[in-house]
């Protein structure tokens, strides 16, 4: 393999360097996206497909969309499979930054793996990120522009959104979050009926914790070992789960840091963000799928 390809994949796996510009660089060492992927599979041992999505994938149809809540309208991000069937539904809560190419990828990628999903703008009711939020930087403010009952009002307002389309299996419901949305997620989940799935991406457990006893889904979440802040409440929140009958499963990733899943992010741990994704994934196919 060329020294410049090595050198690119040594950044790529250090994460030092992002999917997109791993792909963007090496296709132009190798002549074109296909062989870069192929160098991503075959060399890295890297799926693609847990990987970026572009928009204009053919397998998926992808875009924004606009749905009634209970304080007005909701902006929000739909992709779903662009092959007929029925798929089960995903909701897809962003960290703290807004609505963003990042959490729009991830909507597609869950498209890409059959689920329709909706990343909903949870400040849609100051405006919409791109309003509240021009320069895509966290929001210090973001608890107090979205409080956890506003987030739970319009994902259940996503759902009715989502249960009306001719492609959704009303009866599986996914619910998915990170960061402050992981927060959001676990939040989300003792307040919003009919759920089947619940996945916590280095999120905050409820406060209190005596609310966990109204989840009715199982629970998956994803911690990085170098999170004390938010990791200082995993002992607490196993036995509450427990106290209370509630599935709850997590994972502890040596190294990895808050928003270790976010290729953008110099927080990007390559390892941890693919065993996660599997996992989620994995998560999804039972309790979804089955």
């Amino acid at each position: 393999m060329p020294e410049q390809l090595t050198a690119l994949l040594r950044e790529f796996q250090d994460g030092r360097l992002s999917r997109r510009d791993f792909m963007r660089r090496a296709a132009a060492f190798t002549g074109g996206l296909a062989l870069a992927e192929t160098l991503l599979e075959r060399i890295a041992g890297i799926d693609v497909h847990a990987g970026e999505v572009e928009e204009n994938d053919p397998a998926i149809a992808a875009g924004p969309v606009e749905f009634p809540g209970k304080a007005g309208a909701v902006l929000a991000y739909l992709a779903q499979p662009s092959a007929p069937g029925k798929y089960p539904v995903i909701v897809v809560i962003h960290a703290n930054q807004g609505l963003n190419d990042y959490t729009r990828d991830v909507a597609r990628r869950l498209a890409k793996q059959n689920y329709a999903a909706l990343a909903v703008d949870f400040l849609s009711r100051h405006g919409g990120t791109r309003k509240v939020n021009p320069k895509g930087e966290g929001l210090s403010t973001i608890r107090e522009l979205a409080p956890w009952q506003a987030v739970a009002e319009d994902a259940d307002a996503g759902y009715a959104y989502l249960r009306k389309l001719a492609q959704a299996r009303a009866d599986r419901a996914g619910l998915i979050g990170f960061c402050w949305g992981g927060e959001m997620s676990f939040a989300t989940a003792t307040e919003v009926r009919g759920l089947n799935a619940v996945v916590v991406f280095y999120g905050r457990s409820p406060k209190p914790l005596e609310r966990v006893k109204n989840i009715q889904a199982p629970v998956l979440a994803h911690y990085g070992e170098k999170d004390p802040g938010v990791n200082q409440d995993i002992p607490s929140t196993e036995e509450a789960m427990k106290r209370f009958g509630k599935s709850y499963a997590y994972t502890i990733y040596p190294g990895a840091p808050h928003g270790f899943h976010t290729e953008t992010s110099d927080r990007y741990h390559p390892q941890a963000a693919k065993e996660a994704w599997s996992k989620t994934l994995e998560f999804f196919k039972a309790h979804l799928q089955g």
